[in-house]
């Protein structure tokens, strides 16, 4: 009886590492129409945790339009290294994966394209920095480090160097079925059931050696987004921070021209620290986030020192030309014309309305002190000649006229000299 109980332990013992290197569940991470940030570095960091935690394999579908160098270095730092298989699918139909998505699909395991979708054009991108204003000599060196930076990656996973090297200095791009023909793509994939096919029994070299794939009883899981993460994705959104940005200054001004309220202040506040933050990741340009400002110092300026339009007319040219000029890599990371026009256009109209208030105000008579009794309608409280006293807006004044007024009649005040009034008779209509 022991023979066998001893021989089924030594058995299951031996049994254990084929039983780990058939991968039983499936997680799965999404990289869908996001800028690549600090924040999409995270995620896919967190994911890839994971998956080395539950002996899983991961699947990250992607569909972006690139994103930013640094971060974009350290995801294919991770995939690189990654001690579990990686595959990465650029996912639905009509996808794409772009600049910072081509190196990221290149360090996967296993690289797979739906129908319909492309890639390529991965020029690079300087996350935080001024792209716009380096020199060409410093152009070229980065060009030359992330060339051999992607030759790097292409000769580990045995991918051709020569599309990726177009990509980066010519922004070319290819098809899905382009790219399986040259070897950058190992399937094409229909859904996500085809693409559990197609890598079932494929074997791939991890950090922690020879993996084969295994899909037999697996189950998949969706690794989303945290809501931390989801809502630093959309500050990060180049739209987003520019409104963070304008909607902030105003906030700020209009606490410093209306002191305590308190509301407007601590709310431009916030959302200016939350702009900075999205500036800190993107690549801005500060020339463009001078000129912004500049716009709403020229709006305020309009507001409560009317200039009958000079510093609208500024502000507006300033708000255009900063909105455009925002950031350093307009192909990839700008302010939409959607959203720019309409603030600048909102702006200038509650500017214009308020400069017609102002110019309204001024313009009005004035209703108090001796300025306010200029033709204004009394009733005579004594006969008037040289002197006598009138009554307006229930006030007695001392009156003089230079015709004979009789008490009662109603008067007119014509002028004003010192604390009396020249009035005299108001004819009967």
């Amino acid at each position: 009886m022991k023979k066998p109980l001893v021989l089924f332990i030594t058995l299951s013992i031996l049994a254990l590492p084929l039983l780990a290197s058939g991968q039983t569940n499936i997680k799965i991470l999404t990289v869908k129409e996001h800028l690549i940030n600090p924040v999409t570095a995270d995620y896919i960091e967190r994911g890839l945790k994971k998956a080395e935690t539950e002996n899983s394999i991961l699947i990250l579908k992607i569909d972006t339009p690139g994103g930013l160098l640094k971060s974009t270095e350290k995801i294919v730092k991770l995939l690189l290294n990654s001690p579990v298989p990686v595959i990465a699918y650029i996912h639905p139909k009509g996808g794409r994966a772009a600049s910072a998505g081509v190196f990221i699909s290149y360090a996967a395991h296993i690289f797979a394209m739906s129908p319909s979708t492309h890639l390529g054009a991965a020029h690079p991108v300087i996350g935080g920095g001024s792209w716009g204003t380096l020199g060409q000599e410093t152009k070229d060196k980065i060009i030359n480090d992330t060339l051999a930076w992607a030759e790097t990656i292409a000769t580990q996973r045995n991918r051709p160097f020569s599309f990726i090297k177009e990509a980066i200095e010519e922004s070319t791009s290819i098809t899905e079925k382009e790219a399986l023909k040259e070897g950058v793509c190992d399937f094409i994939a229909q859904d996500l059931n085809d693409l559990l096919k197609e890598i079932d029994g494929e074997t791939v070299i991890t950090a922690k050696g020879e993996t084969k794939i295994s899909i037999k009883s697996s189950s998949i899981e969706e690794i989303p987004l945290t809501k931390r993460e989801q809502f630093l994705h959309m500050v990060i959104e180049p739209n987003i921070a520019y409104l963070l940005l304008t909607l902030g200054f105003l906030g700020l001004l209009f606490e410093i021209t209306h002191p305590g309220f308190g509301v407007p202040g601590v709310i431009g506040l916030i959302f200016l620290i939350l702009a900075f933050y999205a500036f800190s990741v993107l690549p801005i340009n500060y020339a463009g986030v001078a000129l912004i400002i500049l716009g709403v110092l020229f709006l305020d300026i309009e507001a409560f020192t009317p200039t009958f339009g000079i510093f609208t007319l500024g502000a507006v040219i300033s708000l255009f030309f900063g909105s455009v000029m925002l950031f350093n890599q307009p192909l990839l990371i700008k302010v939409s014309f959607k959203v720019f026009a309409p603030v600048i256009i909102f702006l200038a109209a509650l500017t214009i309305f308020l400069l017609k208030k102002v110019i309204s105000a001024q313009l009005v008579k004035s209703r108090v002190g001796k300025e306010g009794l200029l033709a204004e309608e009394g009733i005579a409280q004594t006969h008037i000649h040289k002197q006598g006293k009138v009554l307006i807006h229930g006030e007695l004044w001392n009156a003089y006229s230079l015709e004979p007024i009789k008490k009662g009649e109603a008067i007119i005040v014509e002028n004003i000299k010192g604390l009396k009034l020249l009035v005299k008779r108001k004819e009967e209509q």
